[in-house]
């Protein structure tokens, strides 16, 4: 994998993938989580929907031919104020101590509510509450169920130089489309099951909508 200069914008002819997409600037970070880890985080140009999405290389992630990935979505509800509604902030947590031990790269893109932003995914809670699950929801508002497009994962890592990934998640839909754009996914490593009395219901639906590789537990510890 190649890695940039620290701290400043990259030249066209260091990374890039394809004539477009390219590493734009690369700066370390230090974050506590239990112990304070060490991260690169890169941004990009050239991305096809423009969005700013984040990678973050964490341990060894220069030194690995198969760089343990995870691709997560963002979440502010859980990824920052801790929502029990879904899982995304645990697994996220979880994501970046399993990454810096192995060696890898998490890819943060900007695709909140699975595509279809902020505000509509906070309406989304307001139908969840009458009754529908995540999906169902999604749909009452002329919204894809899922909207995520995956292409851009994949047009970063081939900017960082990565071909060939472990991948770190359950969700099938994540493997099929980065081996359909390119990417090699080697081996699918599950997350853990953070269940709450309050996404339970959410969990149950991916398993059963969408193939998501877990077993909710009957009853919470």
């Amino acid at each position: 994998m190649t890695v940039v200069d620290n701290a400043r914008p990259v030249q066209a002819d260091e990374i890039q993938a394809g004539p477009e997409v390219r590493a734009r600037v690369h700066v370390p970070l230090k974050t506590p989580l239990g112990q304070w880890l060490k991260a690169d985080v890169f941004s990009f140009r050239g991305l096809a929907d423009h969005g700013e999405h984040l990678a973050i290389g964490l341990g060894d992630y220069a030194g690995s031919t198969e760089p343990l990935v995870r691709v997560h979505s963002e979440c502010l509800t859980g990824d920052v104020l801790g929502s029990a509604r879904c899982d995304c902030g645990p697994q996220l947590q979880e994501a970046l101590t399993e990454i810096e031990s192995a060696g890898g790269v998490l890819l943060y893109l900007r695709q909140e509510g699975r595509g279809i932003g902020l505000y509509n995914k906070i309406d989304t809670y307001v139908l969840q509450d009458q009754g529908m699950d995540t999906y169902e929801a999604n749909e009452h508002l002329d919204l894809n169920a899922d909207s995520r497009d995956y292409q851009v994962a994949a047009d970063m890592l081939s900017a960082l130089g990565v071909t060939r990934i472990r991948l770190l998640t359950n969700n099938p839909e994540k493997v099929r489309q980065l081996q359909q754009c390119g990417v090699q996914v080697v081996e699918r490593v599950s997350t853990g099951v953070f269940v709450t009395p309050y996404n339970r219901h959410y969990l149950q639906t991916k398993a059963r909508k969408t193939h998501h590789a877990i077993e909710v537990p009957q009853h919470t510890g």
